[in-house]
């Protein structure tokens, strides 16, 4: 049974989100989450389910790829709930050494986890850029080029990382969605809505007035965490 408190904003009625914090290659995690949403799903049906991935799937843990696999595969469930999926600022890298292919872009993803992605795959950090496309499955690459960036649900705005302050949500960059903390983590004003993001790494979750942080380190020995959203109430699960 999850334990629910009142929330900072609200969800239309007969909807819940499932909002989930960075993975970085911890794929038996992920799966252990799924279990838990199918679980609460089973015991307390809802019209309209959505799952939101809140990005950071690749990088730091041992198996990148089986995380991949597994969110390409999709929610084989029936009913299925409609599944988000939003691009973190690790995928943003990888595509940019992927691209790019410049000395600087390569060394910034491979230094930031990069490495445990390709040994996920089969490949040294010490091949070559241009090898790697051979080797990463290409619906795993479609998958990283699709995602989205932000999603907007009721009173919430979904985002990675967060939203500059005093920014109307129509002119928000990419980069700062993927890569913001300061001064959107310390700021007490007023938002375009009550942001749900990762990438920054808490001991435990953080609700606060704007914004509610669920990224609790599940690659360092953390747990990964759900934030439940239901109309005017919020909950968590941990796996």
């Amino acid at each position: 049974m999850i334990t629910m408190t009142l929330a900072p904003a609200t969800l239309p009625a007969g909807q819940r989100v499932y909002a989930i914090g960075d993975v970085h290659g911890c794929a038996d995690r992920l799966e252990a989450m799924h279990a838990l949403i199918r679980e609460d799903l089973a015991a307390r049906p809802i019209a309209e389910p959505t799952i939101v991935h809140l990005g950071d799937y690749i990088d730091r843990g041992d198996n990148s790829a089986g995380v991949l696999a597994r969110l390409v595969r999709g929610w084989r469930s029936d009913p299925s709930p409609r599944v988000i999926n939003l691009k973190g600022n690790h995928e943003a890298m990888l595509l940019a050494a992927l691209d790019e292919v410049k000395p600087e872009s390569v060394m910034h993803w491979l230094s930031n986890g990069g490495s445990e992605t390709l040994g996920s795959w089969g490949l040294s950090p010490r091949s070559r850029p241009l090898q790697w496309r051979q080797h990463i499955p290409p619906e795993q690459l479609a998958f990283l080029r699709g995602l989205a960036v932000s999603h907007r649900q009721g009173g919430y705005i979904f985002v990675h990382a967060g939203l500059r302050p005093g920014l109307p949500m129509e002119r928000q960059t990419h980069d700062d969605m993927l890569w913001i903390r300061e001064p959107f983590l310390s700021f007490k004003g007023e938002l375009p809505g009550v942001v749900i993001h990762g990438h920054t790494p808490e001991r435990t979750v953080l609700v606060r007035p704007t914004r509610i942080g669920v990224d609790t380190g599940a690659v360092m020995g953390g747990a990964l965490t759900c934030a439940v959203l239901e109309a005017d109430v919020i909950g968590f699960l941990r796996a």
